[in-house]
């Protein structure tokens, strides 16, 4: 059997987690659901299936430090990170590129760092699922989340025809990927039963993601294979890196392969999955008072309803005579906002001073 890796993405700001997600730690690096940060979490998740030592992480440079405080168990030369972001296309150019010098004939799976799974077997099942699939053949895997509402905040993944079963999963056909759709588009895909959520998920082998790049970026295959006849040459990972990372071509994985190749093929997930991508998305994961009010911290309502309150300062929030708002203080910031408005966090976040972000 080939060898086996994951790349873990790590790279995020979590802006939509302000303030206490910021650019050195960020959402992934922290407890937003359950006892230890979200990346420790998904590194956790792999134990008994992937070891320690196949295991890598791409962060950023200002992040770095803060993924080796919580992944101490990975060796230090497996946290890469980015000298600048250039989006997912270069980040997987550069997993590609690390497994290869480890394993030529090597599978890899690309997670992301910061969903919530609580089913650890159902993971590890169909992440087997999903390596053998990509074993077998040359194609491009992806796990596809059952989607339990017609939401609008995530892209779709148009299931096709059955192609093969491993590990007692069927495997299908990917016959598009939708971008997100508005309600009416949503509530179709979950009527036809055919549509799963993307969640970015990927597994292939070496040589079938270097080829992906080669057809489809040409111009960002063309950079990564600069820095990999480098690496051949003797230099050194970091700097190279410095300096020939920032010229690769920012351009998405889904957009510049998953989209036009035509042997990309999906399973369904056989566990829970929530990206929990904004403050509302906790309030599923937290007990609920009589009224609806969640918190994580010390807080106090009175004659209030289906409120968020977050606390990590040891300060005590109260509310009074209001509904459907999110609190969130963290000692040098506090965050007053509606549920309905929590995308905009993102937006603020934008026009707020460095030193609050």
């Amino acid at each position: 059997m080939a060898s086996r890796y994951v790349v873990i993405m790590a790279g995020g700001k979590g802006e939509r987690f302000w303030p206490a997600s910021r650019t050195k730690r960020p959402k992934h690096l922290l407890p937003i659901v359950g006892d230890k940060p979200m990346l420790t979490q998904t590194v956790d998740r792999l134990g008994g299936f992937i070891p320690a030592e196949n295991i890598f992480v791409i962060t950023n440079s200002e992040q770095v430090e803060g993924v080796r405080e919580v992944c101490p168990n990975l060796p230090t030369e497996n946290i890469v990170a980015e000298p600048v972001g250039r989006d997912t296309a270069a980040a997987v150019g550069l997993a590609m590129l690390l497994i290869k010098r480890l394993d030529p004939e090597a599978a890899l799976a690309m997670l992301p760092a910061d969903a919530l799974i609580n089913d650890l077997e159902g993971f590890q099942r169909s992440l087997n699922a999903a390596f053998l699939a990509a074993e077998e053949s040359s194609r491009l895997v992806t796990i596809g989340i059952g989607p339990t509402e017609p939401a609008t905040g995530y892209g779709y993944i148009h299931k096709g025809e059955p192609v093969s079963e491993c590990a007692g999963i069927e495997i299908s056909k990917v016959e598009e990927f939708k971008e997100k759709p508005d309600l009416e588009t949503a509530k179709s895909y979950l009527s036809s039963g055919k549509y799963s959520w993307n969640a970015g998920m990927f597994v292939w082998s070496v040589g079938a993601i270097s080829e992906a790049l080669s057809a489809f970026t040409p111009i960002l295959k063309q950079g990564l294979d600069e820095i990999e006849n480098r690496l051949q040459g003797g230099d050194a990972l970091g700097p190279l890196l410095e300096e020939l990372y920032p010229a690769l071509e920012k351009i998405s994985i889904d957009f510049a392969v998953m989209e036009k190749a035509n042997n990309v093929v999906t399973l369904a997930a056989t566990f829970d999955w929530d990206d929990v991508g904004s403050w509302p998305a906790i309030e599923r994961h937290f007990p609920q008072d009589d009224a609806g009010n969640v918190s994580d911290g010390k807080a106090f309502f009175e004659d209030s309803q289906g409120n968020i309150t977050v606390s990590d300062s040891g300060h005590t929030i109260a509310l009074v005579g209001v509904e459907d708002l999110i609190v969130v203080n963290t000692g040098d910031a506090t965050l007053v906002c509606k549920k309905s408005e929590a995308q905009k966090i993102k937006q603020l976040v934008k026009g707020l001073p460095s030193d609050l972000t």
